[in-house]
């Protein structure tokens, strides 16, 4: 079941966001049920809101700072980063920024990964809300989390639009405050 409850929007606009998000089933392998926020991107309204909301968290969390995990967190965080005045920070995957950069690298369930910052990009002591698309399992949020933390950063937040509580993925998150839009029960379909 999806809760519906949009960081103080009203439910009507809330459940647009929720029905703006596309079920793909087997992508990109069998037995995975993707959700797919193109149709939410695409829509002006919908957007709008979904950064409205991202906001207002930010407001709360007093963030001097907003990044974004790739990809789909670019396209969600740098909206919320311009609402607010403050500027973006990309955390990217491993080789696509130019040295030198801060890694992290963290576990997968097919091998292991890393994500990067460029060095000099974050000032000591800045307050970071961390925002992405989906928190499943939250293995990719912990080591983002880290990364800005071993950049001199404070994690003041993470928000992410969908959470797939299933997956259990903010457990990996404790000692951090998490928010999420929509929270889902993948185990229902929904």
């Amino acid at each position: 079941m999806t809760d519906v409850a949009l960081s103080g929007l009203v439910p009507e606009r809330a459940t647009r966001i929720r029905d703006l998000i596309a079920d793909v089933p087997d992508f990109p392998s069998p037995g995975i049920l993707f959700k797919d926020i193109t149709p939410l991107l695409a829509d002006a309204e919908g957007l709008a809101d979904v950064v409205e909301a991202f906001t207002r968290l930010a407001l709360a969390d007093g963030v001097d700072v907003v990044a974004g995990m790739e990809a789909r967190g670019f396209l969600l965080g740098a909206p919320v980063a311009h609402a607010l005045g403050l500027g973006f920070l990309p955390l990217r995957k491993a080789g696509k920024l130019p040295p030198p950069t801060h890694s992290v690298s963290y576990d997968l369930e097919y091998g292991s990964a890393s994500i990067e910052l460029r060095s000099g990009t974050l000032t000591p002591g800045a307050r970071v809300l961390i925002i992405d698309d989906v928190l499943a399992t939250g293995g990719t949020a912990a080591a983002a989390a880290q990364l800005v933390e071993k950049c001199g950063g404070v994690v003041a937040g993470l928000a992410f639009l969908l959470e797939l509580e299933a997956l259990h993925g903010r457990d990996k998150l404790k000692g951090h405050n998490v928010d999420t839009l929509l929270r889902v029960d993948t185990t229902s379909g929904e």
